[in-house]
């Protein structure tokens, strides 16, 4: 029987953590289970740093981006000897299962701890839905809103000034952010790695544009890490009749309060990963699959192909 459950966050910030937090806490509390907070991730729960958590403390968190119980990197956590010391410090403390906010390095740490005999349950925490065993993680839907604005604003402009500009948006390695971003504001150009980069052609297509479709602007979505955006916008303006501007919207995506659908998407998933603990189960991780909150071993979810976007590529081609 379960009778204390930890909870902590782990990789880069995303907003909704918090959201998980409190519903894990209230969810638990509920059935009589106490709740501890393990600040700053992995490396916190390496050097004891626990924290009983009531009602009170999660009462006005929902709103709030970041994480209350703050994230810091840990790549020692590898290493088997660092893992058994962190079992001994839940085993001292009287904690019988951890649920762990994050990314996919901290589905791995919840695995090894699993398999170290304390049942872990993963929710995924991170902006760029890069994550496989869900269609979409907490944080990216509010990340999406924010390039949505953001590019809504330089549209404006760049129609005033005959102008392309080039926005690039987080992702690592997952094209999500730039394509919803990229339909959802009548982009004329995605690229990701999904799209692969070809700057000859997209340089030539941006003269079709501006030549032959006679537009006065053009709005380009880059996913970060594809190539130098401010060295595009200087090809641009030299072989396009476009001027080119560069802006890299950074870590503004990782902040601000939540959407009401990040919002909703956390509370059911901390309410999953509890009832799965309750149930004496760990080494699984909790997803939103087909508009329905479902859960899978960890190993499986690692292992799975993340799902197919051909057909949202497709619709933007159709809509450009």
């Amino acid at each position: 029987m379960v009778r204390k459950i930890g909870i902590l966050t782990s990789g880069g910030d995303a907003p909704g953590m918090n959201a998980a937090i409190r519903s894990v806490t209230r969810v638990a509390l509920s059935n009589g289970i106490e709740v501890y907070g393990i600040r700053d991730g992995y490396r916190g729960l390496l050097e004891g740093n626990f924290e009983p958590l009531t009602r009170k403390d999660v009462s006005d968190i929902l709103d709030q981006g970041g994480t209350k119980l703050g994230s810091a990197r840990l790549p020692e956590f590898k290493e088997k000897e660092i893992q058994e010391r962190c079992v001994r410090q839940l085993q001292d403390a009287g904690i019988d299962a951890l649920v762990v906010i994050g990314g996919d390095g901290s589905y791995r740490g919840a695995l090894a701890l699993t398999k170290l005999g304390i049942n872990c349950i993963g929710l995924p925490g991170t902006i760029d839905n890069d994550i496989p065993g869900t269609d979409f993680t907490i944080g990216f839907d509010t990340a999406l809103n924010t390039c949505v604005e953001c590019v809504d604003k330089l549209r404006d402009t760049s129609s005033s000034h005959h102008r392309c500009s080039i926005v690039e948006v987080m992702g690592n390695r997952c094209g999500d952010l730039a394509l919803y971003t990229a339909i959802s504001c009548g982009a004329e150009m995605v690229i990701s790695p999904e799209t692969g980069y070809d700057e000859l052609e997209v340089l030539e297509r941006l003269r079709y544009l501006g030549e032959a479709c006679k537009k006065n602007h053009a709005i380009v979505i880059i996913s970060e890490k594809v190539t130098d955006v401010d060295d595009l916008a200087k090809k641009v303006s030299l072989q396009t009749g476009f001027s080119g501007r560069a802006t890299v919207l950074g870590h503004i995506q990782r902040g601000g309060s939540p959407t009401s659908k990040d919002r909703m998407l956390a509370s059911q998933m901390g309410e999953k990963a509890v009832d799965l603990l309750m149930e004496g189960i760990g080494g699984q991780c909790v997803g939103i699959i087909d508009n329905h909150i479902a859960s899978m071993p960890i190993e499986e979810a690692l292992q799975r192909p993340r799902s197919s976007r051909k057909r949202l590529y497709r619709l933007f081609d159709r809509l450009v």
